[in-house]
């Protein structure tokens, strides 16, 4: 049912425009969870924007550098900073720093004004947020890219439009969910030749509590717009912390929210930026907190598995490590099926939750439109596909970005020096136009056998970073069975598989149902197992160890309030 037809809540002029301005958006994105097809209102290009617009994204970004980031917040009691660029400048921003009992203070008191407010006038002020937000896609793309290590390309479309879309997809289900009652209703219930029983009922939906984001370092926005608007969606006020390496993306966020709150009459303490300094260990403090019944984390297993065991006082969803396995069985499009997987294998140097890292092979080859194909074919045959992508370093420099941190240097150093097993494509060294500081890896192929303990303890943790590993089975069952002990013991939020059998096929189905992660097959072309599109694919599933939630479905905004009854004769 559109927004229109829920009918009218008490409002402000200023909140009754942004729902006029933002109906038919939000309209359109309640039709697009339920049609699943392809739909977006921010555009993906950068060149929609405006010719100017990179270049003013780029100014903007620079004029941040080296400064005091304004926002007034409670309980400021100094400043803190510190990222540097995988690119290789140090940003010197400095961020306030906050009281952790002022800031919880703060969102506690602001939350009665924007619980009131309703589903609807709360829907249309997030939009708003989004679409400022939106506008300004550019300089989010600068602020990604210089946080994050991802490619210029990469951090405008994931770091902008698409992290975008998700969180407009939190909006629309959140609203959704909040609306599936009546606000009133009437009940009668006949008494035979007594009077009825008359009632007059309303239904709110009353919010849980602070909501806390706990932001990573990969992908600030894509990973935190989810749970920072179906929290806010759904009236909870939302303390973010960011990830010390990758706090302007958020923070650019949170001061464009406080803006549109203040403006449209709202506490602008419903969102507060929570920047910690170095060892000060912030979420764990915010987490343990009573007031916080909301944390949403992408992150390390370690500090998710602490997380879920120790905050017991909070709803908590986390998306955390995982072992992403792809079975090559067989294909009909040999070069189409290495051209994917070694894209999806590059991009962002892998530094993604959804690259693939295991590809089980049958040790006997497979067969393909080009003839049958051995394990040592298949595996020389990727690495040279990998290869071919990325041997010019200025185009291998736009897929890869740069490598984020020092743990996923320290692994491709290990794969290059062999501690990994037998190499097949040895990662080198690339070198990045304008950066001549930047680590740039092209990704490391090793060989393995499912039938060696010392192989398998190795492709069997998660390697994250540019390390992939091919790895001989004995059969295709062995694949599908290794994929899915693998999917239950460690956790995925992706599974691929390349295959011409409508047996191994259904096999491998039956294995992606059974151990809850969600399976792309064959894959040749523009769509890539690393990629899911908001509006129709769900990220992760919540039925693994990798996560216990997923963007976006229903599960992921309906516990995040609860619905209370008045009831009263009539």
């Amino acid at each position: 049912m559109a927004a229109a037809d829920r009918g009218p809540e008490p409002t402000t002029p200023a909140v009754a425009e942004l729902v006029e301005r933002h109906r038919e958006t939000l309209d359109r994105a309640l039709a697009a969870i339920t049609a699943r097809d392809y739909w977006s209102p921010y555009p993906e290009f950068p060149k929609a924007y405006g010719e100017s617009a990179a270049a003013d994204g780029k100014a903007a970004f620079e004029a941040l550098l080296g400064k005091p980031f304004g926002l007034e917040q409670p309980g400021t009691d100094g400043e803190t900073g510190g990222e540097v660029s995988p690119y290789g400048p140090e940003l010197s921003i400095r961020y306030p720093h906050g009281d952790p009992d002022a800031l919880v203070r703060a969102a506690q008191a602001a939350m009665p004004g924007w619980a009131a407010a309703g589903p609807l006038a709360r829907a249309a002020v997030c939009l708003e947020i989004l679409g400022r937000i939106n506008a300004r896609s550019h300089e989010f793309a600068q602020a990604v890219m210089h946080t994050t290590g991802q490619a210029y390309g990469m951090a405008f479309q994931a770091g902008g439009p698409h992290a975008q879309d998700r969180g407009l997809e939190a909006v629309a289900y959140a609203y959704a969910e909040q609306t599936r009652l009546p606000r009133q209703a009437g009940w009668t219930k006949p008494q035979g030749k007594r009077d009825p029983l008359v009632m007059e009922k309303t239904f709110t939906a009353v919010p849980r509590g602070v909501a806390l984001l706990v932001g990573c370092n990969t992908f600030p926005t894509w990973n935190g717009y989810p749970g920072l608007f179906a929290s806010l969606a759904t009236g909870n006020p939302v303390i973010v912390k960011p990830h010390p390496r990758a706090v302007l993306p958020l923070a650019l966020t949170v001061r464009i929210a406080r803006q549109v709150l203040a403006e449209a009459g709202f506490d602008p303490d419903v969102v507060l930026l929570a920047a910690e300094r170095p060892d000060e260990g912030l979420a764990k403090v915010l987490a343990l907190r009573p007031e916080v019944r909301i944390i949403d984390y992408t992150g390390s297993s370690a500090f998710g598995e602490w997380l879920e065991a120790n905050a017991t006082q909070a709803q908590v969803y986390t998306e955390k490590a995982g072992v992403n396995t792809a079975v090559v069985e067989s294909t009909d499009d040999y070069a189409g099926m290495l051209g994917n997987l070694a894209f999806s294998l590059s991009l962002y140097s892998g530094q993604m939750c959804t690259t693939p890292q295991n590809l089980l092979i049958p040790r006997g080859g497979i067969a393909t439109d080009q003839g049958a194909k051995s394990f040592d074919e298949v595996v020389a045959d990727l690495a040279a596909a990998i290869g071919k992508l990325l041997g010019d370093d200025a185009r291998a420099a736009s897929i890869l970005g740069a490598v984020v941190n020092p743990g996923v240097a320290q692994r491709v150093e290990r794969a290059a020096d062999g501690g990994y097993g037998e190499l097949a494509l040895a990662p080198r060294t690339v070198a990045a136009p304008d950066f001549p500081d930047a680590l740039v890896r092209t990704p490391a192929l090793v060989k393995a056998d499912a039938a060696k303990p010392d192989d398998a303890a190795a492709f069997l943790s998660e390697c994250f970073g540019p390390v992939s590993f091919a790895v001989a089975v004995d059969s295709a069952a062995d694949a599908v069975e290794l994929l899915r002990r693998s999917v239950r013991e460690q956790g995925a939020m992706t599974a691929a598989a390349w295959t011409t059998s409508a047996v191994v096929e259904q096999a491998l189905v039956d294995a992606c149902l059974d151990a809850g992660v969600s399976l792309s097959l064959n894959l040749t072309g523009g769509v890539y197992a690393n990629q899911t599109a908001a509006f129709s694919d769900l990220h992760g599933t919540g039925a693994n160890p990798a996560a216990n939630s997923a963007y976006c479905d229903a599960a992921f905004v309906a516990n995040r309030f609860r619905t209370v009854e008045v009831r009263r004769h009539r």
